[in-house]
């Protein structure tokens, strides 16, 4: 169990609670998350039973990775530690870090009908989803996603947006490539005036509009980062950028692997 899990099974938790009396009648008390409840649900998911044998001892052995996975998701402002309201029930446990409530903007974001792709921001578990697209994009690709995820992880946002760039535009050039058929004709393309602009059309100039639209939008932020990062005046990008940056990364990834042959006909 690891911390990407355990921030899975919360936002499930959340976004599907159980239903009344699942969780054996535990309380949450006056928080909207209450932690152990998450445990003893995700236990039950599994086959096992919190209130019988070591199921108490269990309870208590997941508790950190559960605790540090919340934490994660206050950080990114979904939900926040304490009560709903003031006078409502808390208790010595929840006070001491396992009682939360959702934020009006994780209202918003639980609510949202598309799949949000959580990513991890542990360079090994960002390299498991990330791997799979190696072999489609090359080496050049797979060492800069796995550079911005360090360098997130260094809190170093400018060099990650950076990162995320070059990697976005190792996966243009490597689609543009299998296009062409010609490693030199794209680069030579690449390296002139306008380069980057004229692969593009190169992959999606005679695409059809929606498959344009959804692989330009995905790569406008991503562009507009790696400009800002490069130039040498005062930035204002931050952490929440920088994730979101390797959040559209992971997405571009994913979409032109999955629309591989409608972009190259290969």
């Amino acid at each position: 169990m690891r911390q990407e899990d355990a921030i899975l099974c919360i936002i499930d938790y959340i976004r599907r609670p159980p239903a009344q009396g699942v969780v054996s009648g535990y309380s949450s008390y006056g928080y909207d998350l209450y932690i152990p409840n998450v445990i003893r649900e995700f236990m039950r998911s599994q086959g096992q039973d919190p209130n019988q044998g070591s199921g108490s001892t269990l309870v208590r052995s997941l508790s950190p990775v559960f605790f540090d996975g919340a934490w994660e998701l206050a950080r990114r402002g979904i939900i926040r530690p304490g009560v709903r309201i003031m006078g409502e029930q808390s208790t010595d446990e929840g006070s001491a870090g396992a009682g939360f409530c959702i934020t009006p903007f994780g209202r918003s974001w639980l609510d949202e009908e598309t799949d949000n792709i959580w990513v991890p921001t542990e360079p090994d578990r960002f390299a498991e989803m990330i791997a799979p697209f190696r072999s489609r994009f090359g080496d050049g690709f797979h060492s800069r996603s796995q550079e911005a995820v360090r360098c997130y992880g260094a809190h170093a946002y400018l060099a990650c947006c950076a990162m995320c760039g070059a990697a976005a535009e190792s996966i243009l050039l490597a689609t543009a490539i299998a296009k062409v058929g010609s490693e030199p004709e794209v680069l030579k393309k690449y390296l002139a005036s306008g380069g980057r602009r004229s692969v593009e059309q190169i992959v999606v100039g005679q695409a059809p509009d929606n498959l344009r639209r959804e692989f330009l939008g995905l790569t406008s932020l991503l562009k507009y980062w790696r400009d800002a990062a490069a130039h040498g005046v005062a930035s204002s990008i931050s952490d929440n950028e920088a994730y979101t940056s390797l959040a559209l990364l992971l997405r571009y990834a994913s979409v032109v692997d999955e629309k591989w042959q409608e972009l190259t006909g290969a």
